[in-house]
């Protein structure tokens, strides 16, 4: 395991990186400036801004570090992860193309044919498509060996039935790539028999209907496959394979910044008001926030290592979602706390206006990629193994 290693491995930031990270700052400022965007927490599920994608993906900014091929600059992964960076802290809208970025490009670019490449990650990397996952179902939550969504045979065809809940942004995405079982479950080997296909979100047979946030906010759904009848092309990889294509997307998908900055523009306005002020006594909470900041930080661009070299980091990327969850909604009471004793922030608008709309939220951060409950009986799996 990376975090077990004696030197944990982080890249050396190059002046190439460092001159892109003030090139997306001077974006952000502009866009700031004109009215662009307004700055909001879980900016990744809720700032479901298309316009805003393109703009990034007319700069080159979505899969950066892809090759050029398939629509990127080739670039260093390093590079797309100080892009993504810059856009969490600042609450940018990147919902709309964040998923199909994060992992459902990766997964095509590992597994998936020439001709799905072609397909479609020029489209991800313009910020023209979208994807959402099709992972959980009702009574399976992160069990993703008891998923009961099936794709049988028909034909030169498939044909898929099943239920999928909590999928992010499938209201406005275009496509989802579904895992499903393709063969009957097998009790002495329960990750056998399991597949990804890609599903048009506007075939017929998809049905898709809103699940609303305590706040009337909606990015999740349930999606229910009737009967969709799919092309052979759309199966990612081989048929059987899908237990290690998910494990290896579940890794992009847990080990991000998004796992730890979702809350950042508190953080950061926060930290802008105590330190505009003479010292007080907060100023340790402050500190302790900002070194697990720096501490998931270093994790997960080590992860980000272990992925460019090939690698599966699959349980270290479940320790960054779990401490980087607990450091969110850490950070919500905290700064709450602050809001109430400490007259540097105390009545600050901005700062109540974030925290109101991070509050309804706060629930799904342990939820979300995964409950942090399984991931803990994972990483312990692990650690007995040792």
């Amino acid at each position: 395991m990376l975090f077990f290693e004696p030197a944990l491995p982080l890249p050396a930031v190059g002046e190439r990186t460092a001159t892109l990270r003030a090139q997306v700052r001077r974006f952000i400022a502009d866009e700031l400036a004109s009215g662009g965007f307004e700055p909001q927490c879980n900016s990744w599920t809720e700032g479901l801004g298309g316009a805003f994608s393109r703009r990034l993906g007319a700069r080159g900014w979505i899969g950066y570090h892809w090759p050029v091929a398939y629509g990127g600059c080739g670039g260093s992964a390093f590079d797309t992860l100080t892009i993504n960076e810059e856009l969490l802290a600042a609450g940018a809208p990147v919902a709309a193309h964040w998923i199909a970025a994060r992992q459902s490009a990766p997964l095509l670019m590992r597994f998936g044919s020439e001709a799905q490449r072609q397909a479609f990650l020029p489209r991800i990397a313009a910020g023209d498509t979208y994807f959402a996952i099709g992972m959980s179902e009702p009574d399976v939550g992160s069990d993703l060996a008891s998923v009961r969504t099936r794709a049988e045979p028909s034909g030169a065809r498939w044909r898929l039935d099943g239920r999928k809940v909590w999928t992010s942004g499938a209201h406005i995405a275009h496509y989802a790539i579904v895992l499903c079982r393709t063969a009957p479950a097998d009790p002495t080997a329960r990750h056998a028999g399991l597949s990804q296909f890609i599903v048009d979100l506007k075939a017929p047979g998809v049905t898709i209907r809103p699940i609303l946030m305590l706040d009337g906010s909606h990015h999740f759904n349930e999606v229910t496959f009737d009967g969709v009848e799919l092309p052979a092309e759309c199966l990612v990889g081989q048929a059987g394979d899908g237990w290690k294509q998910v494990t290896s997307e579940l890794a992009y998908e847990r080990s991000g910044p998004e796992r730890f900055l979702s809350t950042m523009p508190i953080v950061e306005r926060c930290l802008r008001l105590v330190l505009e002020a003479p010292a007080a006594g907060s100023d340790a909470a402050a500190g302790r926030l900002l070194a697990r900041l720096i501490t998931l930080r270093n994790m997960s661009l080590a992860i980000w290592g272990a992925l460019e070299a090939g690698r599966s980091p699959a349980i270290e990327a479940a320790m960054v979602k779990d401490l980087g969850t607990n450091f969110e909604r850490d950070t919500l009471e905290i700064v709450r706390e602050a809001m109430d004793a400490d007259g540097r922030v105390a009545g600050d608008a901005v700062l109540a206006g974030l925290l109101a709309s991070a509050w309804p939220l706060a629930p799904t951060y342990n939820l979300r990629g995964g409950t942090n409950e399984v991931l803990r009986n994972m990483i312990a799996k692990q650690l007995q193994a040792r």
